[in-house]
C-alpha cells in the first residue's frame, strides 16, 4: 500500500511509462522518460503503459459508492490519428511463489511471494480498468501502424476518466513514423505449443471444433510476437513426461495397418493444422520428436487403426530401436515428408531426434537417430543440448544450445548454433521469469545478433501442467507450473474466456526483442555488421552474460536502429 500524509489528500495520479517498467502494486513506477518520442515504421507496433494510483480514501467516510465498489474504474481512450489504431489491456495480477532459486544473482526485481503483473486482460470500447484503495494499478496500450499511416510525427492523446464520468486529464504520447523495408525474421523463433493443455483447461476434446477456434487464436497470438514456428503433435509429444505415463493424446496423424504391415495414413487433419498456421503467418512447422526426452530410450505414444479398433502400439513399452518402429517410419516418414512439402516447403520443417540428450546419453541417442537419418536426409533436424561433445563427434547435427553452455559453441564458431534457454539459464544469462526486470528479456534480440545464432527455441509457450504433466493447473494461479519452475519459465500466453488468448507483459517485450532483431537485419544487409554492432555494442562487450541492464538503453536503441535505416 503507498502511504501519503494525513493532511495533505491525494488526488489521482496518472502518468506514462514505457513498456520495460513492471509496475507492482505497492511499488511508485519510473515514469517515461520526459518528452520522449518513439520511432516506429508503418507496419510496426509501439507499446507503453499508464500508471495510475487512485486518491486516498478516508476511513470510515460516508460515499455513494460507484458500481465497481469502493472507488471507479478507469476508462482509457487512446485518441488516435489516420493511420494508428489502439489495444487497451489491464495488466492483471497473478499469484506466484516461486520466483527465483535462492543462489540468484542480483538482476532480479524481487524474489518474495507475491502479486505480480503480466496477464494482458483485453478491455475492449469503453472498458473499465478496476483500482484498489492505495495500490498502482497498470494499463498497457499497443499503438499499432497501418501499412498506409502517414510518415512524420503524430502526437496521440490518451484520456483518462472514471467510469462514473469524472475527467482524470490526458497523456501525449509522441510517435515518429518512417516507411521502412523491412523483411520478416530471416531465423526460426520456435515455441512448443501444448495441445493437452488447451483441452484440458477448456475441457473439450482435442481437435473437436472449439479446440481448433482455440488453435487458431494461439497460432494468431504467436504471430503477433514474433514466434515464426510452433511444435505439431503429428504424434503426442513425449515432452516433460513421466517416465511409464502419458499427456492426453493429441495426435494429428491417421494410421490405420492391415495384417500384412501395411500402413495407410491420413493427414487430413495435419493439413488443417498447416493451414491455420500459414493463415496466422508463420514461417515453419516443428514436428514433434521422433524418440523420448532425456535419453532417447524409446518412441512417442503413438495410435494405430486395426480391424476397426484404435489401440496405442507405441511408447514407452517399445524401445527406440525396436524393428517395429523402423518399418512404421520407413512407410510414414517418406509419405509425411511429402505432404509438408507439398503444403509448406520441406526447406521450412524443423525435425527432432530427442530432446536434451546430455553427453552420457550419446550411445542411446546416436542408436535412436540411426533408426531414422536415412528417412530424414536433406532436412533440418534440430534438438536442445548443451554437451559441446555431442556436436563435435557429430551426433548432433544443428545443435540448440542452452545460453549459460554457449561460450565453446561460439568460441569455435559454431554457425549452425542456435539457443534456447528456460529454467537452468536462472542466474546472468536473459531470460523471461517473473521476477527479473524486463530489460533482461528485451536484450535477448540484441544477443541473438551478436552471437550470430541460426535460431531460437523455448519449450513453454502454453505449458499449464504440473511438473512432468502429473496435473493439469490453471496458470492464472499456478504460475510456476506447481512450484517446479520460476513463475513464468512454462508460459508466454495466457487462455482467455471463450477460447481466445490473452497476451503477457513478458511476450509483449519478447516481441519487441525480435522487432529489434528484425531491425538490426534489415541494417546489417543495408550498411553491413558493423554499422549494426557500433549501436547495439560500441565497445564490442556485449555476451549472453554481459548485456546493458537500463532500460533506457533499449528505448534509445530502437530510435537509433530505426533512424540508421531511414537515414
Amino acid at each position: 500500500m503507498t502511504p501519503t500524509s494525513p493532511s495533505i489528500p491525494r488526488d489521482w495520479t496518472t502518468y506514462l511509462c514505457d513498456s520495460l517498467e513492471k509496475i507492482f502494486p505497492d511499488t511508485k513506477p519510473r515514469p517515461l522518460p520526459e518528452a520522449f518520442t518513439f520511432s516506429t515504421w508503418r507496419g510496426g507496433r509501439v507499446s507503453l503503459q499508464v500508471a495510475i494510483l487512485p486518491p486516498d480514501v478516508t476511513t470510515g467516510a460516508v460515499v455513494p459508492h460507484p458500481p465497481e465498489g469502493l472507488l471507479p474504474g478507469v476508462v482509457t481512450t487512446p485518441r488516435t490519428g489516420a493511420g494508428i489504431t489502439a489495444k487497451v489491456s489491464s495488466v492483471d495480477l497473478v499469484p506466484a511463489r516461486f520466483l527465483a532459486f535462492e543462489n540468484h544473482d542480483d538482476n532480479y526485481l524481487r524474489d518474495d511471494a507475491g502479486l505480480w503483473p503480466d496477464p494482458l486482460r483485453p478491455l475492449g470500447d469503453g472498458g473499465a480498468t478496476k483500482v484498489f484503495v492505495g495500490q498502482w494499478q497498470a494499463v498497457w496500450i499497443d499503438f499499432i501502424v497501418t501499412a498506409d499511416a502517414p510518415l512524420g510525427r503524430q502526437s496521440v492523446e490518451i484520456a483518462l476518466a472514471t467510469s462514473t464520468g469524472q475527467d482524470l486529464g490526458s497523456h501525449t504520447v509522441s510517435l515518429d513514423i518512417h516507411a521502412l523495408d523491412l523483411a520478416p525474421l530471416s531465423i526460426p523463433v520456435t515455441q512448443w505449443m501444448h495441445c493437452d493443455c488447451i483441452a484440458q483447461y477448456y475441457g473439450i476434446e482435442p481437435f473437436s471444433g472449439a479446440f481448433w477456434t482455440s488453435v487458431e487464436a494461439y497460432a494468431k497470438a504467436a504471430a503477433e510476437i514474433g514466434i515464426t514456428s510452433l511444435l505439431a503433435p503429428v504424434w503426442t509429444p513425449v515432452l516433460d513426461t513421466a517416465v511409464g505415463a502419458q499427456r492426453l493424446t493429441c495426435q494429428l496423424l491417421g494410421i490405420a495397418a492391415d495384417a500384412q504391415g501395411h500402413y495407410d495414413f491420413d493427414f487430413s487433419l495435419l493439413r488443417r493444422w498447416l493451414g491455420i498456421m500459414h493463415d496466422a503467418g508463420l514461417q515453419q512447422i516443428e514436428i514433434a520428436h521422433f524418440f523420448t526426452q532425456w535419453g532417447a530410450e524409446a518412441t512417442p505414444p503413438i495410435y494405430v487403426t486395426r480391424n476397426g479398433a484404435t489401440t496405442r502400439e507405441f511408447g514407452w513399452d517399445v524401445p527406440a530401436t525396436d524393428p517395429s518402429y523402423r518399418k512404421l517410419l520407413e512407410q510414414l516418414v517418406p509419405a509425411l515428408r511429402e505432404v509438408l512439402d507439398a503444403e509448406w516447403g520441406l526447406d521450412r520443417v524443423i525435425f527432432h531426434i530427442s530432446d536434451e540428450p546430455t553427453a552420457a546419453m550419446a550411445p542411446t541417442y546416436r542408436a535412436a537417430k540411426n533408426v531414422v537419418a536415412d528417412l530424414l536426409d536433406g532436412c533440418t533436424i534440430v534438438d536442445a543440448m548443451s554437451a559441446f561433445s555431442l556436436f563435435e563427434e557429430g551426433i548432433v547435427d544443428t545443435p540448440v544450445v542452452a545460453t549459460n553452455h554457449a561460450a565453446p559453441f561460439i568460441e569455435a564458431g559454431v554457425d549452425n548454433m542456435w539457443l534456447y534457454y528456460c529454467v537452468g539459464q536462472n542466474r546472468d544469462v536473459a531470460n523471461r521469469f517473473f521476477a527479473m526486470p524486463p530489460s533482461r528479456n528485451r536484450v535477448f534480440g540484441s544477443q541473438l545478433f551478436v552471437t550470430k545464432a541460426a535460431g531460437f527455441l523455448h519449450w513453454g509457450f502454453n505449458f499449464y501442467n504440473t511438473y512432468l504433466s502429473k496435473r493439469a493447473l490453471d496458470p492464472f494461479l499456478e504460475p510456476d507450473a506447481g512450484g517446479a519452475f520460476p513463475a513464468g519459465d512454462p508460459f508466454i500466453v495466457y487462455p482467455g474466456p471463450d477460447y481466445t488468448v490473452w497476451h503477457s507483459t513478458r511476450g509483449m517485450v519478447f516481441g519487441e526483442a525480435l522487432e529489434d532483431l528484425r531491425l538490426m537485419q534489415a541494417l546489417e544487409e543495408r550498411k553491413g555488421r558493423e554499422a549494426v554492432l557500433d549501436l547495439i555494442d560500441p565497445e564490442r562487450t556485449m555476451s549472453l552474460s554481459h548485456y546493458p541492464t537500463d532500460p533506457v538503453f533499449y528505448l534509445d536503441l530502437r530510435n537509433a536502429l530505426v533512424a540508421a535505416l531511414a537515414a
